[in-house]
């Protein structure tokens, strides 16, 4: 995908790339918005308003259906009016909270079940990140040209640099891994120690990513910073609690089986 849009942007007009992009985004970003907002909206209307079904059935195509309810129209109603001003402004603040919309999503909605599988992905993607970055072109030059809300952006005082950008991969892959560390906390019923470890990790790797980036001033994958600092932490935090086979043992999949099945009631009432 990847290079992809690179070869889109190198033989096609970017501004017919980035129109077609925006429009896309557009649609993403009203859902994104909307499911974000939905939870703290719910509480202000009516009950009914959140439980009752509505199927729209798309014209001439009778076998396409969308099932919604009356609160999350009404969610979509502001998320409209935002995506519309950050359609015809494109402005970075706009673009920031589109990206952590998205973000938010695709934490709450990914699961890597368990921590072998992260480490794997996360493994994967440190290689991915520093080729991409260290040894072509291609991932600068997508992260410039790609005018939509896949980044975050912060103003700069450089005028040759107006920005400095954080690709949402940056803060969703490491993020499911994290989220993946408190969904094991709370099956143990430990608070969030584990959680918090990674979630120093994350923030200490990403401040180096920013140190390194403005010493060299150059692009940095941050992967490579962000990944050991989180695996590195979380790993020393269950070496030094003596917790490391329950840790690889752990399956979220298996977890939630149990607590469906009410065969271990104290694992069902922590999961939920």
């Amino acid at each position: 995908m990847l290079l992809s849009l690179f070869l889109l942007f190198k033989f096609l007009s970017k501004d017919l790339v980035n129109a077609v992009l925006t429009c896309y985004f557009f649609v993403l970003g009203i859902i994104a918005l909307s499911a974000t907002i939905l939870p703290a909206l719910k509480h202000f209307l009516p009950k009914h308003w959140n439980e009752d079904h509505i199927i729209w059935r798309f014209p001439f195509f009778r076998s396409f259906e969308i099932e919604f309810t009356r609160s999350q129209i009404i969610a979509a109603i502001p998320g409209t009016f935002f995506c519309a001003w950050y359609a015809s402004q494109k402005h970075w603040l706009a673009n920031n909270i589109l990206g952590l919309a998205f973000c938010i999503q695709g934490i709450e909605m990914l699961s890597l079940g368990s921590f072998k599988t992260g480490a794997i992905l996360l493994a994967g993607l440190f290689v991915y990140d520093i080729f991409w970055v260290f040894f072509t072109p291609v991932m600068v030059s997508v992260a410039k040209s790609f005018d939509a809300p896949i980044k975050l952006l912060f103003p700069t005082a450089d005028s040759a640099r107006p920005f400095s950008m954080l690709g949402l991969g940056d803060i969703v892959i490491p993020g499911i891994f994290v989220a993946l560390a408190l969904r094991f906390d709370v099956s143990r019923g430990k608070g969030s120690q584990y959680f918090k470890s990674a979630f120093l990790g994350y923030t200490i790797g990403l401040v180096l990513t920013i140190v390194v980036m403005n010493w060299f001033q150059a692009a940095q994958p941050a992967l490579l910073y962000i990944v050991p600092a989180v695996i590195g932490f979380l790993a020393a935090h269950c070496v030094w609690n003596g917790d490391v086979k329950p840790l690889l043992e752990f399956d979220e999949l298996k977890t939630e089986v149990t607590s469906e099945d009410g065969s271990d009631d104290k694992s069902s009432k922590k999961v939920e």
